[in-house]
């Protein structure tokens, strides 16, 4: 949902090159018919489940799926009031959903629906709170006047026909946990994080449910994890530091277990972060959106099921909470910026993570809120930004998901933010049917962007073991404690590891032959050769390579090799990095522990061994060279 405008109280394949032309932006209107999709055509057009190859989502025949969305917003809690909910500053405004997706007192679900396909759309993220899950009293009459059928059934219930309708229609579902409570997002509310107002434990298990409840369906595709986590009074979230407030961390144990426990089958969804500090100025603050990734990726247990979210307003700024008053700062707001001062800053928030192909972090980003007012909006800065972003997302073919598609009002003439709303009498005012003057910009967002076969790329991933064990290995998931009291990182199944950080604990693995046969080497048995004079040698047998490794504090302790899974060639080659990085020209993978010394095997080599300094007076033993095996 929207960041908050509250006070400082309540504050809140192909791949596309790296430098793009984007075109200026568009003028007037054509007054072109709407796209329309009949809903036979548009589900016989994809089939479950959905995957991921490089930068791009692409359905179980590997063709791309571009996710063109909408966010059908209300069981996760609407804000109680009356007004016009359609500029988020006012926050006094109304909307009465009952914990239900919005307008179903005033239009069938079905005609709801079918106004998302003459949106052009072929996803719909539909939030949910905590909250929802577990309240067993059946949803009012009154919210549910246009919709007989659902009297009687519990939000939650309510949410399983939304989720029918829209699958039985051929739309892929997002399931995105958008607060704890049902109330609007935010504020100091205790929706700031995933364990704010309820326990860490809990979420997982809402999550296990949600993902059990809707594994049968094919077009329910993705687990979107928690929406804009953000600071509350006292705490930031953070990214990587380990601790109860880590965010890395939590996105990435409750995927793996939504993966491994519930559902293989969807997409983990993990949001940057979407604000830290306190909005004052001097004192440190802003919006870090995707811009740790670069440093620190995720690398699920199956790992070509990762995409990544970020959200964006013109009214909020890469270090502007969105507020007026009392928690606002001088830092500009995204519209604010030049055209080009936008590009580059969207590119360096999140694009950059589908956009700068080839390294650990590579996935897609979609684009999972964005809006802006409609008819009645005469800002000219909010309209400009709006045709700038949206020339940007066109320019990138960047995936991306309106906020929101139903609004709310009680007036024939204007729609707010929502492209589609109806009136209490049922009458419906859709982004078509007027003057509406971001019809001609939505209608050229939806129309394009590649289509047809991804051709597979190399996946690299990363690993690490600042705090914890990361056993991404499904294989050795199943097998007992291979180095007892050491922190253990393996490569998913399918990949093979060819790069070690000399401290720091970072590793990075690429596309290997799918194979077992492991082995846990504690010692010298296996050197053949002494290719590293003077250093301890931990290598593999002939015909293995190493999938993972384990340390107690920066120390080697042991490698876990597996199956090469074809004949390794003669040739040898040492990589030294313990004065400097030793990696293949060009960096592919990306910078894997930025910071520290790193070595890398070329991507048609085998890591076969790791040496390390083992002297009564060395300091430890942080990895100093690699052997690589063509």
């Amino acid at each position: 949902m929207r960041t908050s405008m509250l006070s400082l109280v309540a504050v809140p394949c192909l791949l596309v090159a790296p430098v793009l032309a984007v075109p200026p932006p568009a003028q007037g209107g054509t007054g072109a018919s709407p796209p329309r999709l009949a809903s036979s055509s548009l589900a016989a057009s994809w089939a479950g489940p959905l995957s991921t190859r490089g930068r791009y989502v692409v359905d179980a025949d590997g063709n791309r799926f571009k996710l063109k969305s909408g966010n059908w917003h209300g069981a996760s809690g609407t804000w109680n009031g009356s007004g016009d909910q359609g500029n988020p500053a006012n926050h006094h405004a109304g909307e009465k959903s009952d914990q239900m997706p919005l307008g179903l007192d005033r239009a069938p679900m079905a005609e709801i629906v079918a106004s998302f396909r003459e949106l052009g759309l072929n996803s719909i993220r539909l939030p949910f709170s905590n909250e929802m899950i577990r309240d067993t009293r059946p949803v009012p009459d009154a919210s549910v006047r246009a919709n007989p059928q659902l009297r009687g059934k519990t939000p939650l219930q309510v949410y399983d026909e939304a989720i029918r309708v829209l699958t039985d229609e051929g739309f892929a579902v997002i399931l995105n946990n958008h607060t704890n409570t049902s109330r609007w997002c935010c504020g100091l509310d205790g929706n700031e994080r995933w364990n704010a107002s309820q326990s860490v434990q809990q979420w997982e298990q809402d999550w296990l449910l949600m993902a059990r409840r809707y594994a049968g369906n094919r077009r329910v595709v993705g687990a979107d994890l928690y929406n804009e986590v953000r600071r509350n009074i006292l705490d930031d979230p953070n990214w990587g530091l380990g601790d109860r407030h880590d965010w890395h961390a939590a996105a990435q144990r409750a995927g793996d277990r939504i993966l491994t426990e519930a559902n293989p089958d969807l997409l983990i969804i993990v949001e940057g972060i979407n604000w830290f500090g306190l909005p004052v100025d001097g004192l440190p603050h802003g919006r870090p959106t995707l811009e740790p990734v670069g440093r620190l990726s995720h690398t699920l247990v199956r790992s070509n099921k990762l995409v990544y979210s970020a959200h964006f307003y013109g009214y909020t700024g890469p270090n502007h909470s969105g507020a007026t008053g009392i928690g606002e700062t001088s830092d500009p707001r995204y519209q604010d910026l030049s055209r080009e001062q936008l590009l580059d800053t969207v590119r360096r928030q999140a694009l950059y993570v589908a956009l700068d192909g080839d390294r650990h972090f590579t996935a897609p980003v979609w684009i999972s809120e964005f809006g802006v007012g409609g008819r009645d909006n005469t800002d000219q800065r909010s309209r400009d930004w709006f045709r700038n972003f949206v020339d940007y997302l066109i320019a990138t073919d960047a995936d991306f998901a309106y906020w929101p598609l139903v609004g709310w009002h009680d007036n024939r003439r204007g729609n707010g933010w929502g492209l589609m709303h109806w009136d209490a009498a049922g009458q419906r005012m859709g982004l078509y049917d007027g003057d509406d003057w971001r019809a001609d910009t939505w209608r050229r967002l939806v129309s394009g962007g590649l289509t047809g076969p991804v051709a597979p790329v190399r996946t690299w991933s990363m690993l690490t073991l600042d705090h914890a064990d990361l056993n991404q290995s499904l294989r050795m998931r199943a097998q007992p404690d291979w180095d007892s009291g050491a922190r253990k990182a393996v490569c998913p199944d399918g990949q093979r590891l060819v790069g070690l950080s000399r401290t720091g604990n970072r590793g990075l693995c690429l596309d290997g032959p799918d194979a077992g046969g492991h082995l846990v080497v504690r010692d010298e048995s296996h050197v053949d050769v002494d290719w590293a004079v003077g250093f301890t040698k931990l290598q593999c047998p002939p015909g293995k390579t190493i999938t993972g490794y384990a340390v107690r504090g920066a120390n080697l302790s042991t490698v876990l090799c597996r199956d090469a899974g074809s004949a390794l060639g003669g040739s040898t080659r040492v990589v030294w990095f313990d004065r400097g990085d030793d990696r293949p020209a060009g960096g592919p993978g990306g910078d894997f522990a930025v910071g520290h010394y790193k070595g890398q095997c070329a991507q048609h080599e085998h890591l076969v061994g790791v040496a390390y300094r083992a002297w009564i007076w060395s300091p430890g033993k942080e990895p100093d060279a690699l052997l690589c095996r063509g």
